[in-house]
């Protein structure tokens, strides 16, 4: 790629490289990997908007993780459960008509706000506080509020179940899940995506589109869709606990497994029991799950296992071991 140099004073062609750099956030430092842009003939490094703005979200990420702060993505998923605008939320909570726009983007909270900000996160907690707190809500807006509270009573059980699920997980944001606690409704959503575009879609398959979802989000977003850690096993990675994630997929009647034999061995084919994963979603994320299905579209299980064992994050790591999201930068798509 040409881009023009100010050292040179002209234009030049220019390579991405993978380097270190450090960021200085509130006084505290941050180490951070980093791609930049530089010109081939004086090695200078050029302003490029899409790397140096990733490489600040990570930077940020990592204080988020540090200090146990929401990440941008999070806070958006809590506000739009309860179909608020971003003025609205901010409304609600008595803040700033900008500020969950701001923290949307990228701006770092402060740890007050973001403790209401995960205890509003339960519906449960958001009917307390309505009920309890004057807020900045018109009549409207309030009544629109409590209907949605109301429509969201189901999924207090599967909350519920949640926090069951929860248990086998990693509790806290790190590199080994991508900076995101798991989430489950996201999983299975991302499971049934792939189930419903994949015609005679394997599980051994499965798992590992969706290593490379959850790896080529975290990427590009600094964060991961699932918040699943990835093992290896001599398949290739695979999503931790996924015998018992699968087992719980059936239960709830989101897949189920239909078993095979073929040749003396057994293929297990999920098949989708219903499409509902527009709507957990984000635009960004199916982009990602669409990329990663056609990359894959004509791989059959043993040549995407196969594929996946060049990997450097998996060569580079034995048997059971966690393949951390560090090993994200390496990946191509």
């Amino acid at each position: 790629m040409e881009k023009y140099c100010d050292s040179c004073q002209k234009m030049v062609v220019t390579r991405i490289l993978n380097t270190n750099e450090t960021y200085e956030i509130f006084g505290e430092k941050i180490d951070v990997d980093a791609k930049v842009r530089t010109c081939l003939e004086c090695g200078e490094q050029l302003y490029d908007e899409e790397l140096d703005n990733a490489t600040l979200v990570n930077a940020y990420n990592i204080y988020r993780q540090r200090h146990k702060l929401l990440m941008a993505e999070e806070i958006r998923q809590i506000r739009e459960q309860y179909g608020l605008s971003q003025r609205g939320f901010s409304k609600l909570l008595n803040w700033g008509d900008k500020t969950i726009h701001r923290y949307e983007n990228g701006s770092l909270q402060d740890k007050a706000h973001n403790s209401l900000l995960i205890f509003l996160r339960d519906p449960q907690n958001m009917r307390e506080y309505l009920s309890n707190n004057e807020t900045g809500l018109d009549a409207v807006q309030k009544e629109k509020l409590e209907k949605k509270l109301d429509d969201l009573e189901p999924e207090i059980e599967r909350n519920n179940n949640d926090r069951f699920i929860s248990s086998y997980f990693l509790k806290k944001p790190s590199i080994q899940n991508g900076y995101k606690v798991f989430d489950f409704e996201k999983f299975y959503a991302a499971v049934l995506f792939f189930a419903n575009t994949c015609d005679g879609l394997l599980k051994v398959k499965l798992l590992k589109l969706l290593n490379y979802s959850d790896m080529i989000f975290y990427k590009e977003n600094g964060v991961s869709i699932t918040g699943a850690q990835y093992v290896h096993l001599p398949y290739g990675p695979v999503p931790q606990h996924y015998d018992v994630l699968f087992g719980i997929l059936e239960a709830l009647k989101i897949i189920h497994v239909d078993i095979k034999i073929d040749n003396g061995y057994e293929k297990h084919q999920i098949i989708p029991d219903c499409n509902d994963y527009e709507s957990i979603l984000s635009a960004d994320e199916i982009s990602v799950l669409q990329r990663v299905y056609k990359k894959f579209e004509n791989f059959g299980s043993k040549e995407i296992y196969q594929y996946a064992h060049k990997e450097i994050g998996y060569m580079e790591t034995r048997q059971g071991e966690i393949i951390s999201y560090e090993y994200a930068k390496n990946i191509e798509l």
